[in-house]
């Protein structure tokens, strides 16, 4: 039976760059090296972008398999027949197109581990077969009679509650239970403060040797603060986009790092978000006397604020904003004592 050595990925320690010293990190590492060595399957969960293939990753290549091939499924990439063919292989002439044998993965993967990232996403059928393997360490290839032994380490990854899928039927209470021998959740990035800069840093110098450029002149005051303060739904994966984003858009090579940008779709000419025209509802007046310069001036400061933070406090994307020069915004600033609201 083949090895499956044109299957082996990461083999590398800079492809499999685990970063962070928060508590929660530094746990979730701990757990990783206790369960690595034993051979039994596990369940690594966490919301998208968390990082699960490199805590599979990490536990392939801490275990006695470490040799052996480490071969990956996205299991939510493929409709049900697809899927069981790259699972389990297929004979000649099992279907139309079916011209020669072709190895799945369990078979590709013997001795090594097999990471089965979206595994809440299969069938009852394909389950079926998984704990097949799991339980007796055989299957027959789609179209063969021919019983395949195979001796593979399973490592399943999900964002989805598997328990409460089992409770409502879909997903198999049975294969459930032999999977969840280690359950290793990965924490999101926002119960990981103390490592933001960290992971940022360490993929804008990436960026910056990407661009050609000599050094990383680091971030702004102003956008380690927006880094700090976001809530990244996207986790590790989003924050590597938007600091290489801003690292590339960064205009002045010689300066730090001040812009943010979470939302590259976010343009006025965005199509489907031009806004309704409505009738502009006129605001009610007080039918008591008042200071008339006093409340205008009130008016401008808050309206100048509010368009600061729709703009990040970029004074030149606020002057656009407002309709006037970016001299004419200083002015404001000044006059109004605004000037701490100033972009670092």
């Amino acid at each position: 039976m083949t090895k499956g050595w044109g299957y082996r990925y990461m083999r590398k320690p800079q492809d499999q760059q685990l970063i962070g010293e928060s508590p929660a990190f530094l746990e979730i590492l701990e757990h990783v090296s206790r369960v690595a060595p034993l051979n039994r399957p596990v369940l690594v969960i966490g919301e998208r972008g968390t990082g699960k293939e490199l805590i599979a990753a990490r536990i392939h290549f801490l275990s006695g398999r470490w040799d052996y091939p480490f071969i990956k499924m996205n299991c939510a990439a493929l409709v049900e027949s697809l899927l069981e063919t790259e699972l389990f292989g297929h004979e000649a002439g099992a279907f139309t197109g079916a011209a020669k044998r072709r190895f799945g993965r369990f078979e590709l993967a013997n001795q090594g581990s097999l990471f089965l990232d979206e595994l809440s996403s299969t069938s009852s059928g394909v389950q079926e077969k998984i704990l097949r393997v799991i339980e007796y360490g055989e299957f027959e290839r789609v179209g063969g009679s021919e019983t395949i032994r195979t001796n593979v380490r399973i490592i399943g990854a999900t964002n989805e509650d598997l328990p409460a899928l089992a409770e409502q039927g879909k997903f198999r209470a049975d294969l459930l239970d032999r999977l969840a021998f280690d359950v290793i959740t990965v924490p999101p990035v926002r119960e990981r403060p103390d490592d933001i800069m960290k992971l940022a840093a360490h993929f804008a110098v990436k960026m910056t040797g990407e661009l050609g450029m000599d050094t990383f002149n680091g971030f702004t005051g102003q956008a380690r603060d927006t880094l700090l303060n976001y809530t990244w739904p996207g986790n590790v994966r989003e924050l590597k986009n938007v600091v290489e984003r801003a690292v590339y858009r960064c205009q002045n090579r010689d300066q730090p790092v001040s812009e943010i940008v979470f939302d590259p779709f976010e343009s006025p000419w965005r199509p489907g978000t031009k806004p309704a025209v409505e009738k502009p509802v006129s605001p009610a007046l007080p039918d008591q006397p008042y200071d008339l310069k006093q409340s205008m001036q009130d008016e401008e400061i808050r309206r100048i604020k509010n368009a600061l933070e729709q703009c990040r406090f970029n004074q030149k994307k606020t002057a656009e904003f407002l309709g006037m020069t970016y001299h004419q915004l200083r002015g404001y600033l000044r006059k109004y004592d605004l000037t701490e609201s100033e972009a670092q």
